[in-house]
């Protein structure tokens, strides 16, 4: 008896129909996004308190059918959903803590539209066409200051991704974008590393018996000389930051503690480590020559970004498919940093900038740029983003070649650095 074979053949869509698949995903959602982002624009949360902003994201996830974790990898405000069955793994990060004061000045509320809006799209995508891939949206806290991304490493939440997927807005304003662009899809970002001190000394009266006391604020100040003097002798890309964040409150005694904050920043992890030995020392050499101590506690570090230039020309070009004139990529660094850099040293990564309209002068961190990421027009231009990075996305999980090329990249990066 003869015997039929079926072969089921793998329907690939067009790029114009890929494209309206995307756009069809987002279509009826075009009132709630804009909602999710006004919400967590208008409650500005710290790191690690974004309550309102992980209950918002994650109950509009679960009205669309999506399974969530809530308060994932033990992190209270970070949540995981993923969709999708078998092949490669995406994953898409949602930023949402804002800045002490001045709100969302720089602009998470947009990171997490683009996050959310990509992973919808891709995931509705690769339902609609029957084909293996997976999708991961992790909620990401505390990027300003904590490193909430840090942590979900640490705790596994990027084990078994292939690659990984945000954007960040800015302005064209910022350095080196150029007239006329959209954003760029690799910014190298530099490393960096925080220190929270407290200088312990001696109570004694200031006009009594001074000479009974040891003076914890003069120690932050020699310290803080001993910085101003180092910075004569620091690489022009090195930035060394400082705040009191606890002083005395009374000028006629001589204080038993001060608290304060120091950052450090440098192109690499390996030039930040040696910059951080030496503010070290010029901080311990402060106290010692008060006759106080100090504690130091050290901040896990952020690391530089990790460019990918394969994933950043993919990004260029699906963001040509709506209309956003974009660079692939910008040689001089940004003396600005990310827990991303981490991520990026663990796996393939794209954090592109893009651009929304703001006052002249106005850039991410600048109490100006809070208003320009609430607007209408700002949110727009997000989704658009995540319409792109989906669309990165089903290049990462349906082409080899796109995928192989950005593995080989990072692996290549990791080698020369050292690390893999």
């Amino acid at each position: 008896m003869a015997t039929t074979t079926t072969t089921t053949t793998l329907t690939v869509p067009t790029k114009v129909e890929l494209k309206d698949l995307v756009d069809e995903s987002l279509e009826k959602l075009t009132q709630e996004l804009w909602e999710v982002n006004h919400q967590i624009w208008s409650n500005p949360e710290l790191g690690f308190q974004e309550h309102k902003a992980h209950d918002t994201i994650c109950d509009f996830l679960e009205k669309q059918g999506f399974s969530v974790t809530r308060h994932a990898y033990g992190i209270p405000t970070a949540f995981e959903a993923r969709s999708g069955q078998g092949g490669r793994l995406v994953g898409f990060n949602a930023e949402y803590d804002a800045l002490p004061n001045i709100g969302h000045a720089c602009g998470h509320n947009l990171i997490a539209t683009s996050g959310l809006a990509g992973f919808l799209a891709l995931s509705h995508t690769l339902k609609m066409q029957n084909i293996p891939g997976r999708t991961q949206l992790l909620g990401t806290p505390a990027e300003e200051s904590g490193g909430g991304k840090i942590k979900l490493l640490q705790a596994g939440a990027y084990n078994g991704v292939d690659v990984t997927l945000m954007a960040h807005g800015g302005t064209n304003n910022m350095k080196n974008f150029g007239a006329g662009h959209g954003g760029v899809g690799g910014v190298r970002m530099v490393a960096r590393e925080q220190f929270f001190c407290e200088f312990k000394g001696k109570n004694a009266h200031a006009g009594a018996n001074p000479w009974d006391g040891h003076n914890a604020l003069d120690a932050f100040v020699a310290s803080y000389n001993n910085v101003s003097l180092l910075r004569q002798q620091i690489l022009d890309t090195d930035r060394i930051h400082s705040a009191i964040t606890e002083s005395p409150k009374a000028a006629n005694i001589i204080a038993a503690a001060t608290k304060a904050t120091f950052v450090t920043r440098s192109e690499t992890l390996k030039s930040l480590k040696a910059l951080s030995e030496k503010l070290i020392a010029c901080i311990e050499a402060g106290a010692s020559a008060t006759g106080c101590e100090v504690s130091i506690e050290r901040e896990a570090h952020y690391a530089d970004m990790v460019i990918n230039e394969a994933l950043c020309r993919r990004w260029q070009a699906r963001m040509a498919e709506y209309g956003r004139n974009v660079l692939v990529s910008i040689p001089t660094p940004v003396s600005a940093s990310s827990d991303f850099g981490n991520v990026s040293y663990a796996m393939p990564g794209l954090h592109p900038i893009f651009t929304i309209p703001a006052s002249e002068g106005s850039s991410p961190h600048h109490a100006s740029f809070t208003s320009a990421a609430g607007t209408r027009e700002a949110h727009d231009i997000a989704v658009t983003v995540g319409k792109a990075l989906a669309l990165v996305g089903w290049d990462v999980l349906t082409d080899d070649e796109v995928f192989g090329a950005s593995k080989s990249e990072w692996s290549g990066k990791m080698a020369a650095e050292g690390v893999a």
